[in-house]
């Protein structure tokens, strides 16, 4: 039998999923009765507001998913020059944070197929969106499920941190 590595920094790695190695921690979540909560973002350089949002989500259940777009949708979303930091790097970073049970990687648009699969209890968005507005905000409240949106924290942005950065 071969031997699990539990170093720091294997214990982090093991918190980063494809959607196909992430369907049996699903399921046990599932089966468990844990209360599964998902966001997205591009967390391209992680800064309070992050972390606050980040803190917030993670109250509002049992197991917190991250859906991180790839440095494809990224640049789509954010323009060329963007992402800082590529997918592994935001993905690592994010998988340190207590809070964060898993990242998954996606490279669609939005993450309506990755919430589809997933199929969580609460879907949570930063900012001043409406819950309409909101990639899956259907697939979750079609299964019982909520949609919560968290204020952003005021004076805290990537953009505004890459221009102070310049």
């Amino acid at each position: 039998m071969q031997q699990q590595n539990n170093s720091p920094l294997s214990l982090l790695e093991r918190k980063i999923f494809t959607r196909e190695s992430v369907k049996h921690t699903l399921n046990y979540w599932h089966f468990m009765g844990k209360k599964i909560v998902f966001t997205n973002g591009c967390f391209d350089i992680l800064h309070k507001g992050h972390v606050a949002y980040l803190t917030e989500a993670k109250a509002l259940g049992d197991v917190l998913i991250m859906g991180l777009n790839s440095n494809s949708s990224v640049k789509k979303l954010k323009g060329e020059s963007r992402p800082v930091n590529d997918e592994n790097a935001r993905a690592f970073v994010l998988a340190g944070l207590a809070g964060i049970d898993a990242v998954i990687i996606f490279e669609e648009d939005t993450p309506y197929d990755l919430i589809k699969f997933i199929q969580p209890h609460v879907l949570v968005k930063g900012g001043d969106y409406k819950p309409e507005q909101i990639a899956g905000h259907d697939l979750v409240e079609a299964s019982g499920g909520k949609v919560v949106i968290i204020p952003f924290v005021q004076g805290f942005s990537t953009t505004a941190v890459i221009r102070k950065m310049k």
